[in-house]
């Protein structure tokens, strides 16, 4: 490759000036995963942080696009002329309750830095980068929205980071399906007149433990679990109205389509049991499982560790240690990589209080920044190098006729 007055420039040498960049906005960086982890925000409400983004990719000469592809809370930017096309993901949804504890601050944040210091590279820069702003990870599978209007579209790689307890090289995942049951039964005095109820609660509960039984027989890599969001009002009440809302969870899309009407089984007999109506609604779409980037994921792994990182063993982790993510959506319409990165001591775990923490402390902004510059490095090696890319695209294709 070559600069603006025709002289060659090394791919090790784009990307020092890459991590320099980061460097340089070491401040600026750390504040915005500090700004967002003060203010989480829950899925499609995450207002505050996706204009916090866009002014900062604004701020940096950066032509942005906000609300865009039909999402209030979505951002695309684009850098570069011509070449091949990388996406770097943003993701900045909070959960309820605890916050950041998915340390979705610092995924964005390393995002936007990757996006930054690509953009700096001026006409150096090997290719187009596009940093989308992808809203509603935890609830609402925001990527497949995004991808069934056209986001994906001309994007030839996908690369994010997201932060655990570990460096791992890539998220052993499950597919995910999530379905809301509501009952409607009669209501009566619980203890004058219970003959003339119909009790919706017990149709739930009746469910409930079907869905525990049926824990029994299903494999390992598949999971059920849900909550009460509405149990009745008042105990001397035979309850009317029950709802819940459960996940479902297995290895790929077949095996979860078959585990779903397994589960609507076990709805269908609470209302059977107690003759209470059921209705049944499950959330589209469904969460797919990743398809890791191979090819891709070596060279985020080669990366990492030319800046002192080190990984978790994949065949060293709990067979449990399982969860989902809408970047499986992705996976299967572009090459993909979804690795994780260190952000807390190796004992915590994501989705916990302990974790919302380290998530705007210190060391989560470290992972996001030294995020930020691996996102970076591997980028140009993909734009960079046509072989990398062959073989990308190569197992790519052989993953979708597999």
């Amino acid at each position: 490759m070559r600069d603006g007055a025709g002289a060659a420039v090394s791919l090790e040498t784009l990307k020092r000036e890459a991590c320099r960049a980061v460097d340089v906005r070491r401040e600026q960086l750390a504040g915005v995963a500090r700004a967002i982890h003060a203010h989480p925000e829950l899925a499609f409400e995450e207002h505050r942080a996706a204009a916090l983004l866009v002014s900062t990719l604004r701020n940096e000469g950066i032509a942005v696009e906000a609300g865009c592809y039909g999402l209030a809370t979505a951002f695309e930017s684009r850098s570069g002329d011509d070449g091949p096309t990388v996406a770097l993901l943003a993701e900045y949804d909070a959960l309820p309750g605890i916050g950041h504890a998915c340390g979705h601050n610092l995924i964005a944040t390393a995002a936007v830095g990757a996006g930054i210091a690509l953009a700096a590279l001026g006409a150096r820069l090997p290719g187009r980068v596009r940093v989308l702003g992808t809203p509603a990870e935890e609830a609402g599978c925001g990527k497949e929205v995004l991808a069934r209007a056209g986001a994906f579209e001309g994007v030839d790689a996908a690369l994010m980071i997201h932060p655990a307890g570990v460096d791992l090289v890539t998220m052993p995942t499950l597919a995910l399906a999530e379905v809301d049951v509501r009952y409607r039964g009669v209501a009566s005095h619980a203890s004058g007149m219970p003959e003339r109820g119909v009790n919706a609660l017990d149709a739930l509960v009746t469910a409930y433990q079907s869905i525990a039984q049926l824990r029994q027989h299903i494999r390992p890599t598949e999971r059920v679990h849900g909550i009460f969001t509405e149990a009745g009002e008042a105990p001397n009440v035979v309850p009317e109205r029950a709802a819940g809302r459960f996940y479902v969870r297995a290895r790929d899309g077949a095996a979860l389509a078959l585990l779903k009407r397994r589960v609507e089984g076990c709805f269908r007999a609470g209302a059977e049991a107690t003759g209470a109506s059921v209705a049944i609604e499950w959330r589209e779409p469904d969460y797919l499982e990743l398809r890791t980037s191979w090819p891709l994921a070596e060279a985020y792994r080669a990366n990492a560790e030319s800046l002192g990182r080190s990984f978790f063993p994949l065949d060293k982790l709990p067979t449990s240690a399982m969860g989902t993510t809408d970047m499986g959506n992705v996976s299967h319409r572009v090459p993909a990589i979804h690795p994780m990165i260190a952000a807390a001591p190796i004992h915590c775990s994501i989705h916990n209080a302990e974790f919302a923490e380290h998530a705007g402390s210190p060391l989560g902004e470290k992972a996001a920044l030294d995020g930020a510059k691996v996102l970076a490095m591997t980028a140009l090696d993909f734009l960079c190098d046509a072989e990398l890319r062959r073989r990308v695209r190569e197992t790519f294709e052989a993953g979708r006729r597999a």
